[in-house]
């Protein structure tokens, strides 16, 4: 067993051999536009990456109670910066893609709010406005399980699967 993130092999998987077993065997759309990643927690992180990693291949990312690796260093934000730096420097010009996140306010969803201000306010920084494009939302009282995400699950999926208004 190794230590490395084996992130960028996993993504490799998913474009290089899921997806186009899946285009090649079902009825699909597999254009970027109609193809989307989605996970909570590191699920969320890694659709993020997903997103960054392939916008030619994903048109937008779902990101539920997404832990963020600076969740680890809530007392040393110095530390935060090269992650932020890699967020501000990789994520998609808006336009084409749909981001969308949330986090709960309990259990370790209740961590996660400070980190997700820092990357709404990279969201902002690149020119994206809440909207049809981008959203983050905040659940009261919701935890980091599989109950809470199963609850709310319909709310990403509308969100990636509505229509763009700009795309009229």
């Amino acid at each position: 067993m190794t230590d490395e993130p084996v992130s960028r092999e996993y993504l490799r998987f998913i474009v290089e051999e899921l997806k186009p077993f899946i285009d090649a065997n079902y009825r699909t759309r597999p254009g970027r536009d109609d193809t989307f990643l989605m996970g909570s927690s590191m699920g969320g992180l890694i659709s993020l990456y997903g997103l960054i990693r392939h916008p030619d291949v994903f048109g937008g990312a779902a990101c539920i109670s997404t832990h963020w690796p600076s969740t680890m260093m809530p007392d040393n934000p110095e530390a935060n910066a090269p992650f932020l730096d890699f967020l501000r420097a990789s994520i998609p010009a808006p336009g084409a893609h749909r981001i969308y996140f949330d986090f709960g306010t309990a259990e370790l969803d209740a961590k996660y709010e400070p980190h997700q201000q820092q990357v709404d306010a990279i969201m902002h920084e690149l020119g994206y406005e809440p909207g049809p494009l981008w959203q983050t939302s905040k659940f009261e009282g919701e935890g980091h399980n599989e109950g809470a995400w199963n609850a709310r699950v319909h709310i990403p999926l509308t969100f990636l699967l509505g229509t763009n208004d700009n795309e009229k």
